[in-house]
């Protein structure tokens, strides 16, 4: 469910609690950050991390973002046929996309190489209006943009393009490989050349709107990245991009969703009792054991068996066995909470309860993925969804 909603009274098998007041409170915060006039894209792709994209969308332009940004075309179209106002940037295409229908949207397309420069010009034509483009240099990530030595060919085709009436250079951008790694030599090295590749365009006669090339960490840390925008993603829900960096708190940031289920079953078993698949974990005394009723098919990741971290009336258990597709267990130590009983896997930690980042590190990955991968069986419920005053 991806509408604004109060949390339901009945149990539920499991739900995740997405708090638009704290994500409008990260947008906030965020944009104290900013230095040099530098505006706020929030970036909503993967729907908003597992968050929800419209309603978080909505949120954050309440909050003062002035752009939204998203990884495919198909997002960024959802978002405008959800009613979504202003400036949106998408950036993931591939041959043959939907060019026509995002220039008829008036959102702003990505542009790494002659290929979709040639499929964007085509689509203006076709459409009979003028295309909103941003060129992506690859300044040292080695994923998408446009190299270094192809970027005088692109620049100089983007500006025939524009003196045609074809398409409207909106934008120069890029991206940082290891902003979340205070120190890291690339950052230096992709920031002076990103200024280098800004320059050379603008030498020549391009008159982009925007300049962006900071991501979370470098909102956070980096000011002399912020440019003209800043593109926001996982710290705008309250997740910290690195743990080198700091801790949410830290950064005057709360984590927006909280991962709550209700036990299915608790049940007395004797020492020696073999749990889950493989029986990788055996109880070493009589005991008791909770069923938590979701598993990998709801985003709980696998590599969370044995270590996963969750809050079980008041006290910290871990995944005991294996996850499995739709359930897992944890061993509470002889305690008997009765079936329906909340079990809290993640949230802003408030209440004894693990983080997003205890997940993390219990599985050998980042924050993230943890938030991002909670699957659709998982119902969303917005709460906080209107501002108060």
């Amino acid at each position: 469910m991806n509408e604004t909603a109060a949390v339901p009274t009945a149990p539920l098998r499991a739900r995740a609690e997405i708090d638009l007041g704290a994500l409008r409170a990260n947008v906030r915060a965020l944009r104290a950050r900013l230095k040099g006039g530098a505006a706020l894209m929030a970036v909503v792709k993967s729907d908003a991390y597992g968050h929800g994209a419209v309603p978080c969308a909505r949120a954050a332009l309440d909050a003062g973002a002035t752009w939204l940004g998203t990884a495919t075309p198909e997002e960024a179209l959802a978002l405008r046929a959800a009613g979504l106002p202003g400036r949106i940037m998408c950036w993931l295409w591939v041959p043959g996309g939907p060019w026509r229908e995002a220039i008829e949207a008036g959102l702003d397309v990505s542009v790494s190489g002659m290929w979709a420069l040639r499929e964007v010009t085509d689509a203006a034509r076709a459409a009979g209006r003028r295309a909103r483009v941003q060129l992506k240099a690859d300044t040292g990530l080695g994923r998408n943009g446009c190299q270094p030595g192809d970027w005088p060919e692109l620049v100089a085709e983007a500006l025939k393009a524009e003196s045609e009436g074809l398409i409207e250079v909106t934008g120069l951008w890029s991206h940082f490989a290891c902003a979340d790694e205070p120190g890291h030599p690339s950052i230096t090295a992709q920031l002076d050349r990103f200024r280098e590749m800004t320059a050379y365009a603008e030498e020549r006669g391009l008159r982009p709107e925007v300049r962006h090339i900071a991501n979370s960490p470098a909102t956070l840390t980096l000011p002399e990245t912020h440019f003209d925008l800043v593109r926001t993603g996982i710290a705008m829900y309250g997740v910290s991009p690195s743990p080198e960096l700091g801790t949410p708190a830290d950064f005057g940031l709360r984590p927006v969703m909280t991962l709550r289920a209700s036990l299915a079953l608790v049940k007395r078993v004797p020492g020696g009792h073999g749990v889950s698949y493989g029986h990788h974990y055996t109880t070493p005394g009589e005991t008791t054991l909770g069923l938590v009723p979701v598993g990998y098919a709801d985003g709980i990741p696998r590599h969370a068996s044995g270590t996963g971290p969750v809050l079980v009336d008041g006290k910290w258990r871990t995944v005991a066995g294996r996850v499995a597709m739709d359930q897992f267990v944890v061993d509470l130590g002889g305690d008997e909470p009765a079936p329906g009983t909340g079990a809290v896997l993640f949230g802003p930690g408030d209440a004894g309860e693990p983080t997003a980042e205890d997940w993390a590190q219990a599985c050998g990955t980042i924050a993230y993925e943890i938030v991002t991968r909670i699957g659709t069986r998982v119902p969303r419920v917005h709460l906080n969804g209107e501002e108060e005053g």
